[in-house]
């Protein structure tokens, strides 16, 4: 009898993959590959890295709005030499991915031992394809710079190399309705990472109207319509790195085609492009055409300061990349822009939300608006802000830092208190001074609660590459038993006192009122100015931010311990658990640390960490991120037997976030956590173990299992040592 029993569809292939996005724009393509399919889906420093089946990797070279490119791992090798390059590049089976008829490409980035020119080992690469495939088939495939059948791509980190089919064959910014743009044109997954960022695809529902007052070729209007359209981005291409290789599947190609097509809708929003120059507007309308969104786009010729809502009471949105740079290279007429363009906004679009793409990191200051958000970002090269904010009535006359900045009363001055207290300030200025230029110290802390009836901490911070200083006032909680009048009178005199001791303007001082909070979570937020500051320390810069979080993003009095991992790091697998902005990191690869893993379970300081070790060239697979609850963490670590050389160890005074399994408690759970550390360590490393409790004491019995040095003293700056139990610190090695 025949056996009618349905046979089950095999699991589709998982293959790995690397897509690479605009700098800053990581987590975007990150959620998007998640809500494409992708599984275990990782950020690295060159792109995000995930898996899937090829049918999720054909969505994201159609769908994806922020994505670059899209790469197929082929192989991973080690190879310290040219020679070895060539021969494990050759011991591909390529006859699984190229047919010898057809043309290739190579391309060779990243940095190599042997291989010092790109170009180089491209061509290298070409050989060892090129060799293998005649030798097995008779045929080499010829090269093609312009729009190759396959496209290879291979990166160096030092002699650890990874080869990929480029599936995108060229840059998915180019979508296909663009052939030609004005000066200095806006790459359209930027342009869309820009919209993303700015929650377009969620405002939109809400929005009557979309308005770009500065278009150019409609970039920012084509992406916001086929977004609100939802189109996919690389529906109009006619090209793919896929589509000539081998492995091809052409019926999954199909099927991911049809449902993009399925889920398109027309938009009733209205969306327009304004612009000064109408030459270029002809280009817009044509790119609109080609992009499908023609019928609800419109571009007219006009200046930005006649741009208008379509209706009175229309509640819109406006997206704008005004000239700078080489559209507008006179950079004071970049900002004088800027400030007419903030004069538009307060008085004609109220109730608006905005975002505007700002061609230098103060430019936005001449805004004259409070942005709910500031982004970094890079439009190529070239550094730039960007700006989010909601343009209400109240906001017509409050300038950018008008309610960020310490309100401060600069009548009370005079008073007896403001100038005890400022002749306090005064005199550990000259104390300090001197010593901090000998140091070269830029961020150092001024005042301790010196005077205990006025318990503050002063924190001076220097911009790096500017003559611009602030100080970050932080009030500790006065007892119930302190009357509250008398308190904001103190406070008040202190703040008075500062400009003229510290010769720093009001409104670059900045006040936090440091209370307990009900859950003890170190990533609560408290604003959203979003406003970063890079600073300068031991030679390295770091990002701060003076409004948005309970600490700035740097720990002044770990100054020292930092500068400790630099001296230990060199040559070593560094881990950094309860990594905060990653700033121990940062010293790790500055000391030449083999590699860096950095943990964390907020993604907001992952994200602050990488634009730390960016900010200082730190960049590639040699420095990893990973967002998790370093508690599960160590657990997962210990079983699969990791191994480290340099661990540093920092958690909370307490926590339960419920972000974390448990509850962490210092002092109840160090012993637990240095055992966990002590395992991932190898043989002659170190762990360095620091905390911030008041009243830690350390088990005794880690004493009995390792060797421990207690380094507090030795870690602890000039200008904290008033505060002898800022943190406890301690070096641990194992005994045998």
């Amino acid at each position: 009898m025949e056996d009618s029993t349905p046979v089950p569809e095999s699991a589709p292939i998982v293959h790995r993959f690397v897509a690479s996005s605009p700098r800053g724009f990581g987590d975007l393509l990150a959620r998007e590959l998640t809500a494409l399919g992708a599984s275990d889906v990782r950020e690295r420093a060159l792109g995000v890295e995930f898996n899937a089946p090829i049918s999720v990797a054909y969505r994201a070279c159609l769908e994806s709005r922020v994505a670059a490119r899209v790469f197929l791992v082929v192989a991973q090798f080690e190879a310290a030499t040219d020679a070895q390059f060539y021969d494990a590049a050759r011991a591909v089976d390529w006859r699984a991915h190229i047919e010898p008829s057809r043309t290739i490409a190579c391309d060779f980035t990243g940095k190599h031992p042997e291989i010092v020119h790109t170009r180089f080992g491209a061509l290298r690469l070409k050989d060892a394809i090129c060799d293998q495939l005649r030798q097995t088939t008779g045929s080499r495939p010829d090269v093609a710079t312009d729009r190759p059948a396959v496209r290879i791509h291979a990166h160096a980190n030092g002699p650890k190399v990874t080869v990929s089919l480029d599936l995108s064959g060229e840059g998915l910014h180019r979508r296909g309705y663009r052939t030609q743009a004005g000066e200095a044109p806006l790459r359209e997954n930027l342009a869309a990472g820009i919209l993303l960022r700015a929650g377009w695809p969620e405002k939109c529902a809400a929005a009557t109207e979309f308005l770009d007052p500065m278009c150019g070729s409609g970039t920012l209007v084509i992406e916001a319509a086929m977004i609100a359209a939802n189109i996919a981005p690389g529906s109009r291409r006619n090209y793919f790195g896929f589509l000539g290789w081998v492995g091809h599947d052409r019926a999954a190609w199909d099927a991911v085609q049809r449902d993009a097509q399925v889920r398109e809708c027309a938009s009733a929003l209205l969306l327009r492009g304004l612009d000064v120059d109408g030459s270029v507007l002809a280009a817009a309308r044509e790119n609109a055409a080609r992009a499908g969104v023609a019928k609800f786009t419109s571009f007219a010729a006009g200046a930005m300061h006649d741009a208008r809502p379509s209706k009175p009471e229309s509640r819109g949105f406006l997206a704008t990349n005004p000239p700078y740079g080489v559209r507008l290279s006179d950079s004071d007429a970049a900002r004088a822009l800027m400030k007419d363009l903030g004069g538009v906004l307060r008085e004609h679009f109220s109730g608006w939300d905005a975002v505007i793409l700002a061609g230098s990191p103060d430019a936005g200051l001449e805004l004259g608006l409070r942005a709910e958000r500031v982004h970094t970002i890079f439009n190529g090269a070239l550094e730039c802000r960007l700006l989010r904010l909601h343009v209400s009535a109240a906001a017509e006359k409050q300038m950018i830092h008008s309610d960020r900045s310490a309100r401060i009363d600069v009548s009370l001055a005079e008073s007896p208190g403001s100038k005890m207290f400022g002749n306090r300030v005064a005199k550990n200025i000259k104390q300090l001074e001197k010593w901090a230029q000998r140091e070269r110290v830029t961020c150092y802390r001024l005042y301790d609660a010196d005077m205990p009836e006025y318990s503050f901490a002063i924190d001076r911070y220097a911009e790096a590459d500017s003559d611009r200083v602030w100080l970050y006032v932080q009030e500790y909680a006065p007892p119930k038993t302190v009357d509250p009048n008398a308190a904001q009178r103190r406070r008040s005199e202190a703040l008075a006192a500062l400009p003229g001791t510290t010769g720093i303007s009001a409104d670059r001082i900045h006040l936090r009122q440091r209370r307990k909070t009900a859950r003890g979570d170190q990533y609560e937020k408290l604003d959203n100015a979003g406003e970063h500051h890079l600073v300068e320390e031991g030679g390295l810069k770091f990002w701060v931010n003076f409004t948005d979080y309970l600490d700035t993003g740097l720990f002044l009095d770990h100054r020292l311990t930092r500068a400790r991992l630099r001296d230990l790091a060199a040559g070593r697998r560094f881990l950094n658990l309860f990594a905060y902005t990653g700033s121990g990191t940062v010293y790790a690869a500055a000391g030449k640390a083999r590699s860096t893993m950095t943990i964390d379970m907020s993604a907001t300081y992952l994200d602050w960490a990488q634009q730390n070790l960016a900010a200082n060239g730190f960049e590639g697979g040699d420095h990893e991120f990973i967002r998790d609850d370093c508690i599960a963490w160590l657990k997962t670590a210990v079983a699969a037997r990791r191994a480290y050389d340099l661990i540093f160890l920092d958690p909370p005074t307490f926590s339960n976030s419920k972000r974390m399994e448990d509850i962490l408690d210092v002092q109840r759970d160090h012993s637990e956590l240095i055992d966990r550390c002590m395992a991932l360590l190898a043989p002659g490393g170190k762990l360095v173990f620091s905390n911030n409790a008041q009243k830690f004491k350390m088990d005794g019995f880690v004493g009995e299992r390792y060797k421990v040095t207690d380094i507090s003293r030795a870690t602890l700056p000039k200008d904290f040592e008033r505060n002898p139990r800022i943190h406890q610190c301690y070096e641990l090695e194992k005994t045998t």
